[in-house]
């Protein structure tokens, strides 16, 4: 394995992008942040502060632009997926190079975006289990204790992507392979739909959900375990619940703090992505179809 800096864009220097981009820095890459003016203003003259419950308290240096200028080793995409549209703009397909794109959105939809502007075969679906958030510009709050990142990494196009693994472990973050790039992302979505529809809906931590809430819960799981089955990826309703158990009860979702803080919700990202695979796939999702109507302001019957 080569052990020369890589160059990576982060698009979106958020609570995940800021952080990745950070711990990428503090590991001797040349980490160069993609955002808006303001943001990357902000960025290029105090860097990336961190304060976390895992890496602790530190300030990386990077590099930040209003939009890609030279190829890069690879650019993660870490914007919110109702802003994704308009900030691959940042991102042109000509100036990526032979880079890869690592998207660590919530949702499923945005990887045939991204495989329709940039290259398919470079475009490396990955997912990430944390909470953390953006409370400034360039200032990064991560509350969890734990950072798991997952990138599909099918037997033909495997090498580069353990190579590129590698060196994100060596920075600090836990990396898994999957070679079944459906059933990683499905495993991710089917934990992560729930909750945050649920604790959104209720303005309630994970831990309110999972006792005040719990029935309700366990319905959504069935549901969307019933439909993880249909697209062809595994899904067991009490290994699902077993991994919610096991989760920290003061943790978020980041809908719920979107919508806390009066912000664009990814609601369309993720339920409606549930109710519009459903209906692809003829499964009946009546506790999603009504959490999705509640939260939109649709009235049910």
């Amino acid at each position: 394995m080569t052990t020369t800096p890589l160059t990576v864009a982060v698009l979106g220097p958020g609570g995940v992008g800021g952080l990745i981009g950070a711990l990428l820095a503090r590991d001797g890459h040349r980490v160069v942040c993609l955002a808006g003016e303001e943001t990357a203003a902000a960025i290029d003259r105090d860097g990336l502060r961190v304060r976390s419950a895992q890496f602790g308290e530190f300030t990386a240096r990077v590099e930040a632009a209003t939009e890609l200028r030279e190829p890069v080793d690879a650019a993660f995409v870490t914007v919110k997926e109702t802003a994704l549209t308009a900030a691959l703009d940042r991102l042109p397909p000509d100036l990526l190079g032979t880079g890869i794109v690592v998207p660590l959105l919530n949702g499923l939809e945005h990887m045939a975006v991204l495989r329709e502007r940039y290259p398919a075969a470079r475009v490396v679906a990955g997912t990430i289990r944390v909470e953390t958030t953006r409370t400034a510009p360039g200032r990064i709050e991560h509350t969890s204790p734990f950072t798991a990142v997952e990138l599909a990494a099918p037997t033909a196009t495997a090498a580069p992507v353990q190579e590129f693994a590698e060196r994100l472990r060596h920075s600090g973050l836990s990396v898994t392979l999957c070679e079944d790039e459906t059933a990683m992302l499905w495993s991710k979505f089917s934990f992560l739909a729930p909750l945050a529809l649920l604790t959104t809906r209720h303005a309630a931590d994970v831990g309110t959900v999972r006792t005040a809430h719990r029935p309700e819960l366990l319905a959504a799981l069935a549901e969307v375990v019933a439909l993880t089955r249909v697209v062809g990826a595994p899904g067991d309703a009490q290994t699902l619940l077993a991994l919610v158990d096991r989760v920290p009860g003061t943790m978020k979702s980041s809908m719920q703090r979107d919508a806390e803080a009066g912000r664009m919700t990814e609601l369309d990202a993720i339920g409606g992505a549930i109710l519009r695979a459903a209906d692809a796939h003829g499964v009946a999702v009546p506790t999603f179809t009504r959490l999705v109507a509640e939260l939109s302001g649709t009235a049910t019957r």
